[in-house]
């Protein structure tokens, strides 16, 4: 029998309805699952056991009285330590910040909460987000369930461990280059950046949105039906729509896929993860999609212009701290967002434009295709104690080339597992469509799942 911790969301709710679980056993499941790997993994922030069993005890009540308050009811659910839950502090991942709880619920967070989900706690991440590793000056270091030697990407780090490990069925992450999708290829998840605006966030960033890391698309499209309901607090949000979620099946036959198989700048595509990504475009070619190839269409000078801006941005928060706090900043990224300090404004400005060089240049190229595939990065989980997989400051971003600029684009973009190196470690596959295409990616990623070879099984502790 499958474990309790292990079961989808979308098979939970189905036992809850038919009362063969209890939100209560799959929580006490869940704890414990969580008690045996967190020593090795470290995961989880602010992890709310009592207030995880009194949420569940509330679902079974509901449940028993088939009377869910949302479809989420009972299910266990975290959260990524940067979306703010009420009353938990919101360290940034960095021991510069001081600790002080927050005064609400963000948008993700309130509307998990309403639909009755079983809020486990937070997931770890990096200083400020701002790197694809689990290093933090203030959380202990993350690490990846298929290998502990490997890091589980970021920045939503704990996020990506935590769904492989079975620490429930339900994360959410954020994304500003990769950070939802990123841990997802490396974890073997299914990890949505949605449209930018389609999930509400408190607060919104241009690039910046919140998304689902799940083990499976029905799972995420069941997070999605709640997580994209309308909120006032995000200035920057699409207007309500009616998404059919759930409608997930879709014949792939005479849809035309681009392969996009070279960013343009980078890290080189390692042998192993173009074998993968082929292959996944050979299986939608043989269920009738046309494929083709998409040519290169990022330059380094694009790379080069958002490094320089994030950094100038990074640094008028850093740079704004007393000594003593700046020097607890991890150094890392303490020196990369130094580099940011003495640019001069034209310099940022320029920095900035390839923002929209880079939006204007995805666009194009994606623009012949139903939808486009490509490697979700171009190398498989690197070692944990390193903050990028260059480890260098000066090339920080070199490993972001196949995700970021579609945050710039503003267009949905899946990470699904599409095979694993010889050593076993997860391979991504990314899926990207048209602007608001949500939908669509997700179910291309579902039709994906039906193709691909067996999944092997998850980490065990």
């Amino acid at each position: 029998m499958t474990h309790l911790a292990d079961l989808s969301a979308v098979d939970l709710v189905t036992a809850y309805r038919a009362k063969r679980l209890s939100p209560v056993a799959v929580a006490e499941a869940v704890l414990a699952r969580i008690e045996a790997w967190e020593p090795k993994l470290n995961a989880t922030y602010a992890l709310d056991p009592e207030g995880a069993m009194a949420a569940a005890r509330a679902a079974e009540a509901r449940w028993q009285r088939q009377a869910p308050i949302g479809p989420l009811d009972g299910v266990p659910i975290t959260i990524k330590e940067n979306i703010a839950t009420k009353g938990t502090p919101i360290p940034l991942g960095t021991a510069a910040t001081l600790l002080v709880p927050a005064a609400a619920d963000a948008p993700p967070s309130a509307r998990v909460r309403e639909a009755g989900a079983v809020i486990l706690g937070k997931t770890t991440m990096p200083d400020y987000g701002m790197l694809s590793s689990g290093l933090s000056s203030f959380h202990p270091l993350a690490r990846n369930p298929w290998d502990l030697t490997r890091g589980p990407g970021g920045s939503s780090a704990g996020a990506g461990a935590a769904g492989a490990a079975g620490y429930g069925p339900l994360h959410i992450g954020t994304d500003i280059g990769g950070s939802v999708r990123l841990p997802a290829g490396w974890c073997g998840l299914v990890g949505l950046k949605p449209s930018n605006g389609r999930i509400p966030i408190d607060p919104p960033y241009y690039g910046r949105v919140a998304g689902p890391m799940t083990r499976t698309v029905a799972d995420t499209a069941l997070l999605m039906q709640v997580l994209s309901a309308p909120d006032w607090h995000d200035h920057m949000s699409l207007p309500p729509a009616s998404i059919p979620w759930q409608q997930l099946d879709r014949d792939v036959k005479g849809l035309k896929i681009g392969l996009w198989l070279d960013a343009g700048f980078g890290l080189p595509l390692d042998p192993e993860i173009r074998a993968a990504v082929e292959a996944a475009a050979r299986a939608f070619a043989d269920a009738g999609a046309i494929v083709e190839p998409v040519k290169p269409f990022l330059t380094p000078g694009m790379l080069i212009g958002l490094d320089k801006f994030w950094r100038t941005r990074s640094w008028s928060d850093i740079g704004a701290l007393p000594a003593e706090r700046r020097a607890t900043v991890l150094p890392f990224i303490r020196e990369w967002a130094e580099g940011g300090a003495d640019l001069s404004g034209l310099e940022v400005y320029r920095g900035f434009s390839q923002i929209i060089e880079m939006r204007v240049a995805a666009l194009a190229a994606c623009q012949p295709y139903d939808f486009v595939l490509s490697p979700t990065s171009p190398i498989a989980a690197f070692p944990a104690e390193l903050a990028s997989p260059t480890d260098d400051v000066a090339r920080p971003l070199e490993h972001i080339g196949f995700t970021v600029a579609f945050n710039m684009s503003e267009q949905p973009a899946v990470s699904v597992n599409c095979g694993y190196t010889a050593t076993g470690l997860p391979i991504g596959l990314q899926i990207i469509g048209a602007r608001f295409d949500d939908l669509g990616v997700l179910q291309m990623a579902k039709a994906y799942e039906g193709m691909r070879p067996a999944q092997k099984a998850w980490p065990s502790f």
